[in-house]
């Protein structure tokens, strides 16, 4: 191969880069020959990439394998070009013909594109098998560009605690760096057990890079704001909403689908639908967005007439669509409905039901107590069912007292989960409903044989920009002394008010006035008391929660909105609850 110097302000490159066509192409390719200019790396690196944009695949590795002998920049070029147009297998067979090469290596620059074509599950081995290859092949420390590729990847492929440990190995990270590991906590806030903790560390990680001087891109506040909509961080997501406008970014659909969902997630619909009607162009996703939001906060004949607003507006629905819908039918009991846009998924829509659908549809006949129906429904799936469709039928079960239904789903459960605490918990609750305590004692012997601890009660509560977590029973807080003070005035009113706390799920074998203090120390109870003594008389207190709202704390805090004259807003695990003048907005239907 000839020396690159004399060939790079060639009139021949000149008219390649005007090429746009494939005949234009040919023609160059033509002149190229003739002038001798194939024997030279540079001129063949910029016909490959052009060629990879506007010919055949066959076309581009012909010109690449009439190349006698290539260099590994060559390689390279080929390799990036092809992965880009997701021919990451032909790629990964060029990088075998580098390895068989008895005088060619591997460089910093041959694996970035690799494992950017490998950054999903389905490639994850190959990926993590040329993870070794970097460590055999480059034998100085890696840059920080095959580091970021490293992160990458791992990120794609939901590994956040390795693409964590290569984005600390990065000095000065850059903007696309600091969006990728970003961008993978946020992914990971997708899992239930990494939920809070993952978008606490979005917020994290975004205060040391705004330290750094980076100045955030739209993915940036995109992660920025899902991150505090996780956290129902509402102060600081609206910190985001108004950079958004300081700096006149664009409002396009990626950054108000996340705003929506922000505003929705804090229990502010008002500023949701503020939000969605301000968007030039509202999409699919928009829609769904403002649909969930309205499900969640219990607004189903709301989110059933945006839907028909949807179809007016000529937007097709997708499955995200349908299951907003669903949602939004079963949490205020629209049976009939919900189940019409079920079976219309496939008629009117040509989607295929997957398993969030069917959990969906248990979910809504579970609630209005169709529990023997749900578990047919369970029974003929044409699929699998997951651990969550279980546990909803478990749920429903427990409600309605269906105990028989009830066995089937935990031990199903069980063979699927064999370590998650609230399984168990869900049955024990049925059979000390029921009174049947030594099924109860049965069922709490069987967590402790496989040493499973029922999962804390977790409650976050934001107060001037921070977030405060509470735990059932914590005493860890700053003003603790106060906490508690207030707990115990909270507990005297409610008694005033003729509250009789619901003590039959609480363990068995302590005494009941133990059991009391137990429901009163719930992580929730414990962020009210907070709330109420470090904010505004008058404001909302906002509260999310991990788990599902308790009975006995749900008949609480209604009468605490009345006690103290305060909006209680309530995110659990599956929706809103808005505690005002002694009533909740689920109307206790949840």
């Amino acid at each position: 191969m000839k020396s690159v110097s004399p060939t790079v302000d060639h009139p021949t490159l000149r008219l390649l880069k005007k090429c746009n066509t494939l005949n234009a192409l040919k023609q160059v390719h033509a002149q190229m020959i003739s002038t001798g200019l194939i024997h030279h790396t540079y001129p063949i690196s910029r016909i490959l990439l052009l060629s990879s944009t506007l010919a055949t695949l066959s076309y581009t590795l012909t010109i690449f394998n009439q190349v006698p002998s290539p260099s590994i920049f060559l390689y390279n070029t080929l390799i990036s070009s092809l992965t880009q147009k997701d021919n990451a297998q032909v790629a990964l067979s060029l990088y075998d013909q580098v390895l068989a090469h008895p005088s060619l290596k591997p460089n910093s620059y041959t694996y970035p594109s690799l494992f950017k074509a490998f950054g999903t599950h389905q490639w994850f081995k190959h990926g993590q098998a040329l993870h070794g290859h970097v460590l055999k092949f480059l034998y100085t420390p890696c840059d920080n560009f095959v580091q970021a590729s490293l992160l990458n990847f791992y990120s794609r492929c939901g590994k956040v605690s390795i693409a964590r440990y290569f984005f600390d190995q990065i000095n000065e990270p850059d903007l696309a760096t600091w969006n990728s590991i970003l961008s993978a906590y946020v992914r990971n806030s997708g899992n239930l057990d990494g939920n809070t903790s993952s978008s606490l560390e979005v917020l994290n990680l975004f205060s040391h890079m705004q330290k750094s001087l980076i100045e955030p891109s739209e993915v940036t506040l995109v992660a920025l704001i899902t991150a505090c909509a996780d956290l129902g961080a509402l102060s600081q997501g609206i910190w985001a909403h108004v950079y958004i406008i300081k700096y006149n970014l664009s409002l396009n659909h990626f950054i108000g689908t996340a705003l929506i969902t922000l505003y929705a997630n804090c229990g502010s619909l008002q500023f949701a639908w503020q939000l969605f009607y301000q968007l030039p162009c509202r999409d699919t996703f928009c829609f769904n967005a403002m649909i969930r939001g309205l499900a969640i906060h219990g607004n189903g004949h709301e989110a059933l007439g945006l839907f028909e607003v949807m179809k007016q507006e000529g937007i097709l629905p997708d499955d995200v669509t349908i299951l907003a819908i669903m949602c939004a039918c079963s949490h205020v009991g629209l049976v009939d409905e919900g189940r019409e846009y079920f079976e219309s998924m496939k008629s009117n829509y040509g989607l295929e039901p997957k398993t969030e659908h069917y959990c969906c549809l248990v979910d809504l006949l579970g609630r209005a107590g169709l529990v023997k129906e749900a578990e047919e429904r369970v029974s003929t799936m044409p699929m699998e069912p997951h651990a969550i469709l279980w546990r909803s039928l478990l749920g429903a079960a427990r409600v309605h007292g269906s105990l028989e239904i009830g066995e089937v789903a935990l031990r199903a459960l069980v063979a699927l989960e064999p370590e998650t605490s609230g399984n168990y918990v869900l049955l024990s609750n049925m059979y000390a409903c029921m009174n049947r305590w030594d099924d109860v004692k049965r069922v709490r012997k069987l967590m402790k044989d496989h040493g499973i601890d029922k999962m804390p009660g977790s409650s976050i509560v934001e107060v001037d920009g921070s977030m405060h977590e509470f735990l059932i029973g914590d005493k860890s807080h700053p003003r603790v002394k106060d906490i508690y003070l207030k707990l115990e005035e909270m507990n005297v009113k409610l008694q005033e008010y003729g509250h009789r706390p619901r003590t039959k799920e609480v363990f068995f074998d302590i005494e009941e006035e133990e059991k009391e203090d137990a429901l009163s120390y719930h992580s929730e109870r414990l962020a009210i008391a907070f709330a109420l003594i470090a904010t505004d008389a008058h404001g909302p207190v906002r509260i999310i929660k991990n788990l599902r709202v308790c009975v006995d704390c749900h008949s609480s805090t209604k009468l605490l909105s009345v006690v103290y004259e305060r909006e209680i807003i309530v995110r659990d695990r599956t929706r809103f609850h808005h505690f005002k003048n002694g009533t909740c907005s689920c109307l206790d239907y949840w």
